[in-house]
């Protein structure tokens, strides 16, 4: 597996992460053992980077991690996140005592003393970014972080916070079907030296293969509340994706592969982040860094997959309130 720096200081991880949403049961049921068989896949395969969060599943992901961690002799980077709370009122908290406890209870989950890189899951409009720079300046002090990174942000807030204490990585939505962070903030990371790190660069799966079915999600599932995957806007999606698998295809690759190599080929601090909790889906994608893209390919990509293709917001608006807009 092909490296990549997590941000100007940061250490070499794999140009390749594994995101661990759906080890809490985003995407359906699962148990521990089929998300152990995933991160052990995971690391045969050369990545050295997970990522998790304390709300996926309520602690189920980290927990999981911990106990493959305390029963493995691998040592990878891991990046956790924390902001959310359960308060209607405030449902984002940047307080340094809020952070504080959820990154204690993070370590606890992992079995860890520290974590390479802890994010503020989102920006607490409440708590100017300088504050939320000094708390985790703080933190890395201590030594129970090695960096520190923001999600779901606004070119400004990265800008506010970095002078205060250098960010290491921003973790925003990106993928062919999202391209938001194209509008400033990609280039904003790599004027400053910040690893940028894309979730969800298969769009919740429907760069997988076969094209996933709204129809069969169950019913708590993150995406039934997707709009794109609703029912106005997924045959349009749909024929659009079709027309991408069949390219991809033709050049000898799977669509997840081709879809991953397209955005490290763009960008040389980007590490995407693909989640799953399979390890067959897993290999699906595994060798997107080592895919070479000709001018020929990026035209035929760009002239299939246009920006602004999608059909439909990527998030409801419970869900896009929560993030900061810049465009």
């Amino acid at each position: 597996m092909k490296t990549r720096t997590l941000g100007q200081l940061g250490p070499k991880v794999s140009a390749l992460g594994l995101g661990t949403f759906s080890f809490g049961g985003a995407y359906g049921p699962t148990d521990e053992a089929e998300s152990l068989r995933a991160l052990d896949a995971a690391w045969d395969h050369g990545i050295t980077f997970l990522d998790t969060a304390n709300i996926y599943g309520n602690g189920i992901a980290e927990t999981v991690i911990g106990k493959w961690l305390s029963t493995r002799p691998h040592r990878p980077q891991v990046a956790t996140k924390a902001a959310f709370t359960d308060d209607p009122k405030r449902r984002v908290d940047n307080r340094p005592e809020f952070l504080r406890a959820c990154l204690e209870a993070s370590l606890k989950r992992l079995g860890v003393d520290h974590v390479a890189l802890f994010y503020a899951h989102r920006h607490d409009p409440e708590i100017p970014a300088e504050d939320l720079a000094g708390t985790m300046q703080r933190l890395q002090t201590e030594g129970k972080i090695l960096g520190y990174g923001l999600s779901e942000i606004a070119p400004y807030t990265l800008e506010r916070a970095h002078a205060v204490h250098p960010v290491t990585a921003v973790q925003n939505e990106y993928s062919l079907w999202t391209r938001q962070p194209e509008l400033g903030l990609i280039q904003r990371c790599a004027s400053l030296g910040v690893a940028f790190v894309p979730f969800s660069p298969l769009a919740r799966g429907a760069f997988g293969a076969p094209i996933p079915d709204p129809a069969t999600f169950a019913p708590a599932e993150f995406r039934n509340r997707v709009p794109r995957f609703q029912p106005a806007n997924w045959p349009h999606n749909r024929a659009k994706l079709k027309a991408f698998q069949d390219f991809a295809r033709d050049l000898g690759h799977s669509p997840a592969s081709l879809a991953l190599a397209w955005m490290l080929d763009r960008w040389p601090h980007v590490i995407p982040i693909p989640g799953t909790r399979s390890a067959g889906h897993l290999a699906d994608w595994i060798g997107a860094p080592d895919i070479t893209l000709t001018d020929a390919d990026r035209a035929e990509i760009d002239r299939l997959l246009p920006i602004g293709w999608a059909w439909g917001d990527r998030y409801d608006e419970a869900q896009t309130a929560l993030a900061e807009r810049y465009s």
